[in-house]
This record gives structure tokens, C-alpha cells and sequence, in this order.
């Protein structure tokens, strides 16, 4: 597989990764407004799932970025 398709692949699994920690954060602080027992902790351990979830495919973004060829305008 040639190296693009793998970064591609593999940015595509980050945005995955950070979209469903962000969705487990917001289910279970929408939970907190309800009847349901909630645990501050939790939360405060999903926000550091989400964050470095997040962090992860921003240094990937950053970094497909500085290793994408330069292009020459015509």
C-alpha cells in the first residue's frame, strides 16, 4: 500500500476516534440532565479521552501536511 493511501487510512481512523470520544462525552454529560446517576469523574475522564483523541488527529493533520509534496504552480 502506498504511503499516501496509508495516511489517508490512517487519518480517516483518527477523525473516527475523536468523533466517537467527542459522541461518549456529550451521551454521558446529556445523561448528567437527567434522572440517572453520574460520576464527575467520568466526565472528567471521557473530556481526557476526547482531548487526546483530539490532540492525536490534529499532530496527524499537522504533520500529512508538512510531508505532503510540494506542488509547482503551472
Amino acid at each position: 500500500m502506498p504511503r499516501d493511501d496509508r495516511s489517508a487510512k490512517r487519518l480517516d481512523e483518527l477523525r473516527v476516534q475523536a468523533q466517537y470520544a467527542r459522541q461518549r462525552r456529550d451521551l454521558y454529560k446529556a445523561r448528567s440532565y437527567g434522572q440517572r446517576t453520574t460520576s464527575p469523574v467520568r466526565v472528567r475522564e471521557l473530556e481526557r479521552e476526547h482531548e487526546r483523541a483530539q490532540a492525536a488527529l490534529q499532530f496527524a493533520e499537522l504533520e500529512a501536511k508538512r510531508t505532503e509534496p510540494k506542488r509547482n504552480p503551472a
